[in-house]
């Protein structure tokens, strides 16, 4: 069969079109989709008065289809976006010029999978900005400092209040990517699979190792790339933050000097999915219909939501 909207094959049983994201329902069974359980998909009649799913206890939220703009300067903006597939942003995003010479940036997705992931994204990303900005001011160098963000973002995620008897096992969860940038030099931590990447004319490249099934296995050389990918565990992430975590919580560092012109971007899968390679990502900027950080910010949330939006999607740019 085809989408009535561009035309594009889809199977019967496909709910919206990969191509354009146009929904395939008949509006009975979409309205019916609409009024279950946004996280668990329990029927219409199993939401209480007072909006809660009364098998999982999940409270439903208005749908927000707009997509969140944070510009602070033409040089330094982001985006978030609910894409086309999930019911709520489980995303976030903070940005924070501390002087004139240092930029934050902390971006973080929940784990949808986990018990209310919207809120340890939105908790992460306040804590980790926070921190980050005290610690400077109190004459801390970067890397101490976004040491100091991502522990605050890890108390503020485990404090999340668990439900034991909730029919999701998972306390809430979050990945992080996080950024101080001071003149020509970035300093970038991470747990999960978030990513940060330099985006250049002359050399593109990925700053961040996912923390994931994929990644490790193939470190390990038991399978290659490819192999690990067609695995179902392929995305599953190895460290997050969460009440759960496995170690100590302690991120990845790295820092990367800046060359010259480019761009520092950071995202979540919910872009990178559709664009995992750095040259790929140099060329979307391309497209871009101005070299703002807030219209290049823009068109990479609208390609995502273009190739099918299947998850949230943050993206913060710093154009050099």
């Amino acid at each position: 069969m085809n989408c009535d909207q561009c035309d594009a094959i889809v199977a019967a049983s496909d709910k919206f079109c990969e191509e354009c994201g146009a929904n395939l329902q008949s509006e009975s069974v979409t309205q019916e989709m609409e009024n279950s359980c946004q996280k668990c998909g329990a029927a219409a009649d199993k939401i209480d008065t007072d909006r809660y799913c009364t098998i999982c206890g999940f409270r439903q939220v208005a749908i927000e289809h707009e997509t969140i703009l944070l510009e602070l300067t033409p040089n330094f903006a982001g985006a978030s976006d609910r894409g086309r597939r999930h019911h709520q942003n489980e995303d976030a995003i903070a940005l924070k010029i501390i002087d004139e010479r240092t930029y934050a940036i902390v971006v973080c997705d929940g784990v949808s999978i986990s018990q209310h992931p919207e809120l340890a994204s939105r908790f992460a990303v306040a804590a980790c900005i926070e921190g980050i900005e005290l610690s400077l001011k109190q004459g801390a160098n970067p890397e101490t400092a976004i040491l100091n963000g991502v522990n605050k973002s890890l108390q503020a995620v485990s404090a999340i209040p668990f439900e034991p008897a909730n029919s999701i096992p998972d306390p809430s969860s979050a990945t992080i990517v996080a950024a101080i940038v001071t003149d020509n030099l970035a300093t970038i931590a991470w747990l999960g699979d978030s990513r940060a990447y330099w985006i250049a004319a002359d050399k593109s490249v990925q700053l961040t190792q996912d923390d994931s099934w994929a990644r490790e296995i193939v470190a390990q050389g038991t399978l290659t790339m490819e192999e690990a990918e067609k695995s179902p565990h392929a995305h599953a992430i190895t460290r997050w933050l969460g009440a759960d975590l496995d170690d100590d919580g302690v991120p990845s560092i790295a820092t990367w000097t800046i060359p010259g012109a480019g761009y520092l971007l950071l995202c979540t899968d919910g872009l990178w999915n559709y664009a995992p390679e750095p040259s790929y990502l140099y060329h979307l900027i391309q497209q871009s219909p101005s070299n703002n950080s807030i219209d290049i910010s823009r068109y990479l949330v609208q390609y995502a939501n273009q190739q099918g939006g299947q998850d949230n999607i943050t993206v913060s740019v710093l154009v050099f």
